[in-house]
């Protein structure tokens, strides 16, 4: 399978392009985004959408675009089971944004099911995250997921790491820090 994942800045080129040239099977965002840097979503009918909204993402164009919104819910592709969690970690009080403290993140998650690829904005604390960032420390809860359920794949974005720094395995999980546009095949 081929995933075009796209995360936190419109796709370098074209979506449909993308789509075309890599043969993708399936699309997911993983937030920080817009309506306006994804329209082209709305012409692709053909492959399932999935996908979670960031800290930034106002919470209201997946219906517009075919996206099946991911948080806290499985999706099952050709065999694959995918999972997600929206969100960062609660930085600053808003009405509107997709943010949780530790606790509340760990109260929804407690009970997850397993999955073969897991989708978050987030990454899993200590994991391609800044941990005594107030914005971007990853979440402990999505760390446990991963260390106890074991998905194949972990895609993720929100955060920064540099090449020396980035972590693409932990235990028995790929981790994919996702940054524009990234294809993966699984």
């Amino acid at each position: 399978m081929v995933i075009l994942a796209i995360s936190d800045k419109s796709a370098k080129s074209s979506i449909l392009s993308l789509i075309e040239k890599y043969q993708v099977n399936l699309v997911c965002t993983l937030g920080d985004l817009s309506h306006f840097s994804l329209k082209e979503l709305k012409k692709v009918t053909n492959i399932p959408k999935i996908g979670v909204y960031g800290n930034h993402c106002s919470g209201k164009y997946f219906d517009s675009l075919g996206i099946y919104n991911l948080h806290l819910k499985i999706f099952e592709h050709n065999g694959i089971k995918f999972g997600g969690f929206e969100g960062s970690i609660r930085y600053k009080e808003s009405a509107y944004a997709k943010m949780y403290t530790q606790d509340e993140a760990k109260e929804r998650l407690k009970d997850f099911p397993v999955v073969d690829i897991f989708l978050a904005h987030s990454p899993p604390y200590g994991i391609n995250d800044e941990p005594n960032s107030s914005s971007h420390q990853g979440f402990i809860a999505l760390k446990e997921y991963v260390k106890k359920k074991k998905p194949k794949y972990f895609l993720h974005g929100h955060t920064y790491p540099t090449k020396e720094n980035i972590v693409e395995r932990y235990g028995d999980t790929n981790i994919v820090y996702v940054y524009e546009d990234k294809i993966i095949e699984v």
